[in-house]
């Protein structure tokens, strides 16, 4: 057997042992240890790049300055879960929205897509939102499928839009990509990705009111000035918060590492507004910082292990040979790419399609003279596709686990359908149309 296709048949076990349920890092330390020692024996991985997995752990994780973001930005999101601030921002927002129909559906999308700027964390968005705005959709007679679907899509909004873990993430792995970059390319995409939820759900609430009708006038506990005032305290400190993070970050004030430290402290300061800043609330803030942040940085290392067995082996060049020679192209390579992760992304999570698919698609990438901040959206897109995709998209899952006992599992995986073909239709306009991605990108003066 030859090196290259050892290195394929360790891709093709670590694949099995993470499908077969083992943890992730250690089905990559495992690997890269057991086909190191034969890497060993038959003297093509030398006792002396031992160094270079120290050198590369060093330089690729512990001194990655872009890494600290993901502390700050994760703490951020758990502040305003913890404190009650999305609770009150989805609460307010469903009072304006509610004389529309689809009013509630539709305060979903704003506020997904406002925690998916606040938190960048999925799993957070779509269990907050599901706790508190599922069981109200359900009390006033709204569709099981169509409830459950917009809840799902919107909290996996968290993937896409800024300041998106998965954007940090992938940035570590793409050379010369900055996290500025992809989050100034993916806002449009995900501005996008919520208005085609948000025109859906009109849609289907003027064709079949019956599936989301209006909230009832006696529902709407706050009217007039005192809602108005509520939106003023409710929302638009948010909102400002939101916009003065990723602002200082596309115009060049901070970098995201400094923009994600006064995000964090500023959802400190709202939840002190709030009144709900208390010890227990940050105890649980911090302690769901220190467990993304420390899975993280345990995957990180474990794979930067494995891919280093996996380059000496050759799997790196043999990969990029086959994709270079794939038919049609960029145009080919495009669409395997995003078949590949696709496919992955519905069994597993973005971490690990992150940190070991996506690294064996960049030489290839720019071996053909590919945008890699428009390929990294696309396939952050992607992510997002699979995430809500049936049967074992994780944000189903998320909402599953805390939905009520009306709601059937054929409802929430069902329900995520139409939005999954809303997906797709997002992922072809960024895909035809590379300046949906570029332009602010360019604006912003970031290339």
């Amino acid at each position: 057997m030859s090196l290259e296709w050892l290195a394929i048949l360790m891709f093709v076990i670590f694949l099995g042992l993470l499908l077969a349920g083992y943890t992730v890092a250690f089905s990559f330390a495992g690997t890269a240890i057991v086909f190191s020692i034969l890497g060993i024996l038959l003297d093509v991985f030398p006792l002396a790049n031992l160094n270079l997995l120290f050198n590369r752990w060093f330089s690729d994780g512990l001194a990655n300055f872009v890494l600290v973001a993901i502390p700050f930005f994760v703490f951020m999101g758990a502040v305003f879960e913890k404190s009650g601030l999305a609770e009150r921002l989805l609460t307010t927002i469903g009072l304006l929205m509610g004389p529309l129909r689809g009013g509630l559906a539709l305060a979903v999308v704003i506020v997904g897509t406002l925690l998916a700027a606040a938190t960048g964390v999925v799993a957070a968005t779509v269990i907050v939102m599901g706790i508190l705005s599922l069981p109200v959709m359900l009390r006033y007679k709204y569709d099981h499928r169509l409830a459950t679907g917009i809840i799902t899509a919107s909290g996996t909004l968290a993937q896409l839009i800024p300041p998106s873990l998965v954007l940090i993430v992938i940035s570590s792995q793409m050379p010369n990509v900055s996290v500025g970059e992809l989050f100034a390319g993916a806002l449009i995409p995900g501005v996008i990705l919520a208005g085609l939820y948000a025109l859906y759900v009109l849609i289907i609430a003027q064709l079949r009111p019956n599936l989301a009708p209006a909230l009832p006038i006696e529902a709407r506990t706050i009217h007039g000035w005192a809602l108005f005032r509520e939106a003023l305290v409710a929302v638009v400190p948010s909102i400002l918060l939101i916009l003065a993070v990723l602002g200082s970050i596309f115009f060049g004030i901070a970098t995201p590492t400094e923009a994600g430290s006064v995000g964090a402290i500023g959802a400190c300061l709202l939840a002190v507004a709030n009144r709900s800043f208390n010890w227990q609330m940050i105890k649980a803030a911090a302690r769901t910082t220190a467990n993304i942040t420390g899975l993280v940085l345990q995957i990180l290392l474990a794979s930067t292990f494995f891919g280093l067995v996996f380059d000496r082996l050759g799997g790196q060049r043999l990969i990029t040979e086959w994709l270079t020679d794939i038919p049609g192209g960029v145009i080919g390579f495009v669409i395997v790419a995003n078949i590949v992760v696709f496919l992955l992304g519905i069994n597993l999570e973005f971490l690990e399609i992150s940190f070991i698919v996506l690294p064996l698609f960049v030489p290839a990438a720019q071996a053909l003279g590919i945008d890699l901040i428009w390929f990294s959206v696309m396939m952050a897109i992607n992510l997002n596709m699979a995430f809500i995709s049936p049967p074992v998209g994780f944000s189903l899952f998320y909402l599953q686990s805390v939905a009520p006992p009306e709601v059937r599992t054929s409802d929430i995986h069902r329900g995520a359908l139409p939005f999954l073909a809303l997906q797709a239709v997002a992922l072809v306009i960024v895909a035809f149309f590379p300046q949906t991605v570029l332009w602010l990108v360019e604006k912003a003066g970031l290339t």
